[in-house]
């Protein structure tokens, strides 16, 4: 504050309007320092250089928000409006516009708009404005030079990539997209600057070289995929031309193929002719991906394969690893050039007797087009008593330019019958309202008639789909009645041991398939329930397919009725001896019992399902499951966040989330291992997301738009989960660790701490100092002021006593970072306690980073009304 300030060059050390209003500051009289402020301005010849002189002789202001600087500045606002005539012009204007720009770059935000009206910045010379711009920027002082150019609408006349690249340099990205808001263009070149970056080869370090005094640089942050992710999320939000990124595009191309060479060659899950068919879809007519799936061809398999494809795509040879074009010429030499026509060769052949067939004729399966058809198939599947398998199937995405996926076929399965609905052709866009309404009749009866069972497998993902699909169905997936989730029950099942269960045959997960080169990697997910309930796994080398290409293969077709006729054959058998499961004998009892309840429940999304102790009732059904888990304490609420996600988890600790984040350096598989191990949801993004989910199932693996600031990301995770999150909440974790264990310790035993330490000088020094460091990175609110709302934080408190005075250990050997705390935070009056995290010895204190994070997630924190006008307060 200004009345603690020490002693300053300048005139105004001894101006006594000045020091009265510190008096009155200091005193917290508002009303009085009103007045008194309106009465300075009365007696004041020259209004403006005087507020001008406070500001440039005291430093207190800068950086802060709510300061006597501030309520100076606002009272000359009032003033003004008051007494126009007190308004300057002319050269007297253009001499204080001059003094005024170097104290406008350094302004906290509150007092950004008074000072730019008060000086009728808007109506300065824009030559002149540039010229101030180009000072700054020279300075190096980027980040001041673009707020000052948002401020000024000075965009257009500026080099967007000379203002974007420091900031983007110093991982300021936010300000370098808030740089070009509402500029279409500058939106187009910061993308196509971007996309520059992501070209092959391109070394950010060349860019930084530019930049040899840039302070807080850091170009290790400046990674393709954060650049990637920079680029989508460009695309996304501006809704810009992809032809505009032709290199991002290209490596979101180059992972989609790595991710389809390793679902062919490694997991061996795709049948050849849908591997070839997303392969072409994938690459088309572009030379530079055709050239890659070559060379990571020869990863892979044999140069053979590899030379066949750059036939096909009659590829140079110089532009090929000298072995495939030695290959390529040997191909040429043999007259095979019609080999490329063939595709690659299969991988080996799968034996469909080590796979799960479907029980009922190929007659019995019917593909559903017209509304009539679906009439029949609800009148003869909804028969009270019924049970019903449901699956659905829709095109699989690879990129993260496509949007939600859309339902394709949906599988509907009754006893010795399977009815296939084409949703493509239902929803066509002729009378498309009418096949909706037909449509969204058929599942509202389906999902809300009690007396009928509907059986599932990761039921909420396809839901989710069916929702995206029509808006007509949107209401529909929220009145759930009478279904069961086969997901949760098969949480519940001892691993498979390879051993024979009763009455089923067990297949060995490893076992080699007849013909094939090598083993069969373990089954998962649906297929690995009917693997350890039937005895054989269902052969999923469909499930990748093109299901938007009519008319449907006949491989197909099977997939996709046994996909739903599984889970009747599953029901059957685990109704019939549920010991043999290690399941109670009433078990099958009581989920007939709750799935026929009657009742209605809301649906919730994806839900992490903590399985009960083997032995022990579970709660089976999704609609318990819904009934039971409206809302999510926020301490149950486990997570996994991919590396790619690392600013979404420091949100999340932020919120009293258990996070655990993978390094920089660690593969994506190794989440879906701490999910299994530890119970946890995996959020990631972009291509992992479909191995992922298929390691831990559904329900716990989601997939974060990338394209989402870290914020929204936060958001929208919480929201999906329905987690909430109460003030007690925030900051009950700490961001750096994730430990939830907290020290109290008094500010003079901190001061004691440091001195002891050598981090504070002797004597009283710090008595003296009342610098208010303000907002940092270290210090976050734990307890709010008498007149805020009352806050106790959620988290396990240590006792004193077990901190080393001498050494300022903590009892796991960490010491505290005491270097860590600026030595004015010390001289803060209100300041009464620092918090140490007890894992990692991270301290914080009281700042003003709890109400702007409180207010950030408003929509999604359980506040008091009392807590919750607060927080809405300017």
């Amino acid at each position: 504050m200004l009345e603690d300030s020490g002693p300053c060059d300048g005139p105004d050390d001894q101006d006594p309007l000045l020091h009265k209003l510190q008096s009155l500051w200091a005193k917290k009289d508002t009303e009085k320092l009103r007045e008194e402020i309106r009465l300075v301005f009365a007696t004041l010849e020259d209004p403006l250089t005087w507020v001008l002189n406070v500001l440039e002789n005291h430093s207190d202001w800068k950086g802060k928000g709510n300061c006597l600087a501030y309520r100076i500045v606002q009272g000359l606002q009032v003033w003004l409006k008051e007494h126009p005539t007190g308004q300057l012009s002319g050269l007297q204007l253009k001499k204080l516009q001059a003094r005024v720009f170097p104290v406008f770059a350094q302004c906290h935000g509150n007092l950004l708009d008074p000072l730019f009206s008060i000086f009728q910045l808007h109506a300065a010379d824009r030559h002149y404005l540039l010229g101030q711009i180009g000072h700054l920027y020279y300075k190096n002082k980027f980040k001041e030079a673009v707020t000052l150019s948002i401020k000024l609408n000075l965009q257009p006349d500026l080099d967007v990539e000379k203002m974007c690249v420091p900031l983007l340099l110093q991982d300021k990205a936010n300000l370098a997209e808030a740089y070009v808001e509402g500029y279409p263009d500058l939106q187009q070149q910061l993308l196509q600057v971007l996309d520059s970056w992501c070209e092959p080869g391109f070394q950010i370090r060349h860019i930084a070289r530019r930049y040899p005094d840039l302070p807080n640089i850091r170009p290790e942050k400046v990674n393709l995929r954060m650049v990637n992710k920079l680029v989508f999320r460009f695309l996304d939000k501006y809704n810009l031309d992809p032809a505009l990124c032709p290199n991002a595009i290209n490596q979101r191309h180059l992972g989609t193929l790595k991710y389809l060479l390793y679902k062919r060659f490694v997991e061996k899950t795709m049948t050849e002719e849908n591997w070839t068919d997303h392969i072409q879809t994938t690459v088309q007519d572009n030379p530079w991906l055709q050239e890659q799936l070559v060379h990571q061809l020869v990863r892979y398999c044999d140069l053979a394969t590899a030379a066949t494809w750059a036939l096909r795509y009659d590829l140079p040879a110089e532009s090929l690893p000298p072995r495939v074009a030695h290959e390529m010429e040997m191909l040429k030499h043999q007259e095979r050039e019609e080999a490329p026509e063939r595709g690659p060769p299969a991988c080996g052949r799968r034996n469909p007797e080590s796979y799960y067939q479907l029980p009922i004729p190929r007659e019995d399966v019917l593909f559903l087009s017209t509304r009539e058809e679906v009439l029949k198939c609800q009148a003869e599947v909804l028969q009270p008593g019924q049970v019903v398998g449901l699956d659905m199937e829709w095109q699989p995405s690879f990129s993260a330019l496509r949007g939600t996926s859309r339902v394709s076929v949906v599988q509907v399965a009754i006893r010795g019958r399977v009815f296939l609905l084409d949703m493509l052709q239902l929803l066509k866009q002729e009378g498309a309202e009418a096949e909706a309404a037909a449509l969204s009749g058929f599942f509202r009866a389906l999902f809300t008639d009690a007396a009928v069972t509907k059986l599932g497998y990761g039921m909420s993902g396809d839901l989710h789909s069916l929702a995206a699909t029509c808006v007509a169905f949107k209401d529909v997936v929220k009145q759930l009645c009478g279904v069961l989730d086969l997901l949760t029950i098969h949480q519940q099942l001892p691993k498979s041991s390879g051993e024979a269960r009763k009455g089923c045959r067990s297949v060995d997960a490893f076992q080699l398939e007849e013909g094939a080169s090598g083993a069969r990697l373990p089954e998962r997910g649906l297929s690995l329930m009917v693997q350890d309930v039937l005895g054989k796994p269902l052969d999923k080398t469909e499930q990748l397919s093109n299901w938007e290409r009519r008319p449907l293969r006949e491989e197909q077709i099977l997939y996709a009725a046994s996909d739903a006729y599984c889970l009747l054959e599953i029901y059957a058998k685990l109704h019939e001896d549920p010991t043999a499961f290690s399941l109670d004998s009433d078990f099958m009892a009581t989920l007939l019992k709750e799935t026929g309840s009657g009742n209605k429940a809301k649906k919730v999304p994806n839900q992490p399902v903590t399985p009960p102790k083997r032995k022990e009732k579970p709660a089976p059904c999704l609609e318990e499951a819904l009934r039971s888990l409206d809302a999510v304490p926020v301490r149950d609420f486990h997570v996994v966040c991919d590396n790619m996600l690392q600013g979404l988890g420091r949100y999340l600790r932020c919120l009293g989330v258990d996070v655990r984040m993978l390094e920089n350096g660690d593969d994506h598989r190794k989440a879906a291992e701490i999910a299994r191990q530890e119970r946890r949801v995996i959020l990631t993004s972009g291509l992992p997301y479909q191995t992922l989910q298929s390691q831990v199932g559904e329900g716990r693996c989601f997939l974060v738009k990338c394209s989402e600031k870290a914020k929204d990301q936060a958001s929208q995770v919480l929201k999906h989960f329905n987690v909430q999150v109460t003030l007690a909440d925030v900051f009950s974790r700490c961001q750096a660790c994730n430990g939830d264990q907290y020290l109290k310790i008094s500010k003079e035993k901190m001061r004691q701490l440091m001195k002891l330490r050598g981090h504070l000088p002797d004597g009283n020094a710090t008595d003296e100092l009342s610098e208010d460091p303000g907002p940092s990175t270290e210090a976050e609110t734990f307890e709010l002021g008498s007149q805020r709302p009352l806050y106790s934080p959620n988290c396990q408190w240590m006792e004193e006593s077990s901190l080393d005075p001498e050494s300022a250990l903590l009892p796991n050997g960490t010491p505290l970072k005491l270097e860590a705390i600026p030595i004015g935070v010390l001289a803060k009056k209100d300041l009464a306690y620092f918090y140490c995290c007890g894992q990692c010895g991270k301290v914080f204190w009281e700042g003003s980073h709890f109400r702007r994070l409180v207010s950030q997630f408003k929509e999604v924190l359980d506040l008091s009304e009392d807590s919750r006008s607060f927080y809405e307060r300017d």
